[in-house]
């Protein structure tokens, strides 16, 4: 007797501590494929009940790295449209210089962001013993460089993507080098250009109507990300947003864009926008 009564209060313990750290909106964890990075979750408490038809949403910090905010922005969608989130933290200076935008650009040395954020999938995936299939990706300012630039690397893993207001972006130019274009593209990352499986991707890009200021995102000829060409797609976000558009148009690959009225450089007040995008993706593929 006393044996099933020990038995039943560590089973008692451990669903209290899952309910507690691993659903509804979770502690913060290592990733156990590279522990410099971390994440957190957002699991709908009818997730365990019924988890048919669940989607993963995978939303990208800036520079300011504000994971748990961008993380319940999204909390109240996933609940009302069968989604999990999560909100992965790339944290400034995992080589110890300091380097806050090594993630925007997908490599950093040794450390290959998009590799990253796909062992946290896959984790995630086998910590809720759930397949999410292809998952929603969203980024904001540098979230934004990162969930372009993973676009191009790994369409085939993406249902959809919303790509807000980056400062820098990656035109599809194959005349010109990484990160500026994509002539080199296949040397630097092993792969070609899969268009086709781009063109399967629903894209959406967002920027506000008065995110105008340029200071942050002119590159300077002694800046460590600076290339030929880095600043041709325009001065502001606004027309560097328009040349992204523009040149995806130019592939073939179907983007749409809102520019946000009233809105400046501020992640959470074009969101409405991406949740309205991310829907339609939803409503349309289920």
């Amino acid at each position: 007797m006393q044996s099933t009564d020990n038995t039943n209060v560590a089973d008692n313990a451990e669903q209290r501590s899952r309910t507690l750290y691993y659903r509804g909106s979770t502690t913060i964890f290592s990733c156990r494929h590279d522990p410099r990075f971390q994440y957190c979750l957002y699991v709908p408490p009818g997730f365990d009940r019924d988890r048919h038809g669940y989607r993963l949403v995978v939303a990208m910090h800036g520079t300011g790295r504000s994971m748990v905010q961008y993380r319940d922005a999204f909390a109240e969608f996933a609940r009302y449209n069968r989604c999990v989130v999560l909100a992965p933290l790339f944290p400034v200076g995992p080589l110890g210089d300091g380097n806050s935008h090594g993630f925007k650009y997908i490599i950093e040395q040794d450390i290959h962001y998009d590799q990253v954020l796909l062992a946290i999938v896959d984790e995630v995936s086998a910590l809720l013993a759930h397949d999410f299939g292809r998952f929603l990706l969203f980024g904001y300012s540098g979230g934004g460089h990162f969930v372009h630039r993973f676009l191009y690397l790994h369409p085939e893993k993406l249902l959809a993507v919303s790509i807000g207001a980056p400062g820098s972006v990656t035109l599809l130019d194959e005349t010109k080098n990484w990160w500026v274009g994509v002539k080199d593209f296949e040397a630097i990352f092993g792969k070609p250009l899969d268009y086709a499986a781009l063109r399967q991707v629903a894209v959406h890009l967002v920027v506000g109507k008065v995110d105008v200021e340029t200071w942050e995102i002119t590159h300077q000829p002694t800046g460590k990300y600076y290339q030929p060409g880095c600043n041709d797609a325009g001065k502001t976000r606004i027309d560097r947003n328009t040349a992204l558009l523009n040149s995806l148009r130019g592939k073939g690959i179907d983007a749409v864009q809102d520019i946000v009225p009233n809105v400046g450089h501020d992640g959470m007040k074009v969101l409405d926008y991406v949740k309205d995008f991310f829907l339609s993706v939803l409503q349309s593929t289920r």
